[in-house]
């Protein structure tokens, strides 16, 4: 159920076909929408191995099956069709539920938390390849694609490095499973659509903890530690002397967001077998990840920033903190809003009015950001742009030399585009555009 615009549901496919399953591979968007993630999936449905239903669901599809793989947007709980199956007594799991019950290695770190979870993962991968090579340790979950498919190539002493996202952490509870090293970057109000409170978005990142025995290990920011419950003794906290403490070289990425990211992924290799010295040395060669606080152009003095990854409050101001304190004397010409995820977006506005020379809203949320940023009486101008091309046009005739353009939209892409990524792309094809 759900191949997404992202593929993501490509890989349990091809993984379930290969052990002999019949299946269905249904959507609710149409086979135009979903093109580019066909693909990975063509040669199965050329060969007879895959049948598609596209642009809707029917519930007898649910209910006659033997097992529903659901993508990780869909929320079981609430969704009539996996309720329907449910019901039918059909068993139902997910891709990253059915690669933990496969691994062969217990020497897996799951990586979460409401902003950085991503760059704190592919830090921690980065780590123990610079250790152990790459043909040793895996990436997957959330970041990096299944894992399904490599398992055959992987052996006991293998290393596993999972990001798990809320969605995918809820559905793991049933499972009872834990990862030995679980890393918790922070915790703050995400997702409310889905998870309909914060209460029931905190029980989801709970369960990276919540089967960890006496001799697993637990790593948290202060966020995380008010609001969860370790269940081993084992603990590290991001404000320990020890961890403040490391000597991490110039790192590639700008922030002291970027810095905690880096520090908490030399202590989960540390239980990994990497001395924490060439941790921190191999941390220099890290490039950072595609739409994180990534500089697509510099043009007349003016630099633009990509940073399409915030999909919350938080992450916007922490790249908003980033750039300033890079460039403390720039100019910040910040683009805002997307699709509600029913976050509170006022602090996020307010400090935007406080520091930005402009703000650019975007999407759904656009004018209630403005309309806070209006209330906190701050001195940025703010301006309706409606889309990121406007947001550009509009950012290119205020900007001067030394300013800074950064799209930290503070929220998910969904209103105007398929994810993140395209977003991205959409912000960079614009300064080109507006600069050829």
């Amino acid at each position: 159920m759900g191949l997404g615009r992202f593929g993501g549901g490509a890989g349990v496919t091809r993984f379930l076909v290969e052990q002999g399953a019949r299946v269905l591979l249904t959507d609710q968007l149409s086979e135009g929408e979903l093109a580019e993630s066909l693909e990975g999936v063509r040669d199965l449905v050329e060969g007879g191995k895959v049948r598609l239903r596209l642009g809707g669901h029917e519930e007898a599809d649910f209910t006659g099956a033997d097992l529903v793989v659901v993508n990780p947007a869909v929320n079981p709980s609430t969704d009539r069709y996996v309720r329907a199956a449910v019901g039918a007594g059909v068993a139902v799991t997910s891709e990253v539920r059915l690669l933990v019950e496969r691994l062969p290695t217990t020497r897996v770190v799951g990586v979460t938390g409401t902003a950085g979870k991503s760059t704190t993962a592919a830090m921690l991968h980065h780590v123990l390849v610079d250790r152990f090579g790459d043909e040793r340790v895996w990436l997957g979950g959330n970041l990096g694609g299944s894992l399904l498919g490599d398992l055959p190539r992987m052996e006991a002493d293998h290393l596993v490095v999972l990001e798990l996202s809320s969605f995918m952490l809820d559905g793991l509870r049933h499972d009872r499973w834990s990862p030995g090293v679980a890393v918790v970057t922070n915790v703050h109000p995400n997702h409310l659509d889905w998870h309909g409170s914060f209460e029931h978005y905190v029980g989801s990142k709970q369960q990276i903890l919540e089967y960890q025995g006496a001799t697993d290990y637990a790593i948290l920011d202060a966020s995380a530690a008010r609001v969860l419950r370790p269940r081993t003794t084992r603990l590290a906290w991001l404000d320990d002397v020890s961890l403040q403490g490391l000597a991490l070289p110039e790192l590639r990425v700008p922030g002291a967001h970027n810095r905690d990211n880096a520090r908490m992924a030399v202590a989960a290799a540390a239980r990994m077998g990497v001395d924490m010295r060439s941790g921190c040395a191999a941390l220099a060669g890290f490039g950072g990840l595609p739409h994180r606080l990534c500089t697509v152009a510099v043009v007349g003095g003016v630099r633009y920033v990509d940073d399409s990854k915030s999909t919350t409050p938080e992450a916007a101001v922490l790249a908003m903190d980033a750039v300033m304190a890079d460039a403390p004397d720039a100019g910040l010409h910040l683009i805002l809003g997307g699709y509600d995820k029913n976050a509170d977006l006022s602090a996020l506005a307010e400090r935007a009015a406080g520091i930005c020379r402009a703000v650019y809203g975007i999407g759904q949320t656009g004018p209630v950001i403005l309309d806070h940023a209006r209330k906190a009486a701050g001195g940025a101008e703010l301006v309706e742009a409606g889309t990121v091309e406007g947001a550009v046009v509009a950012a290119k005739a205020r900007v001067r030399a030394g300013d800074v353009v950064l799209l930290s939209p503070g929220c998910a892409s969904w209103d105007q585009f398929p994810n993140y990524e395209h977003r991205g792309r959409a912000f960079a094809q614009a300064v080109a555009l507006r600069e050829s």
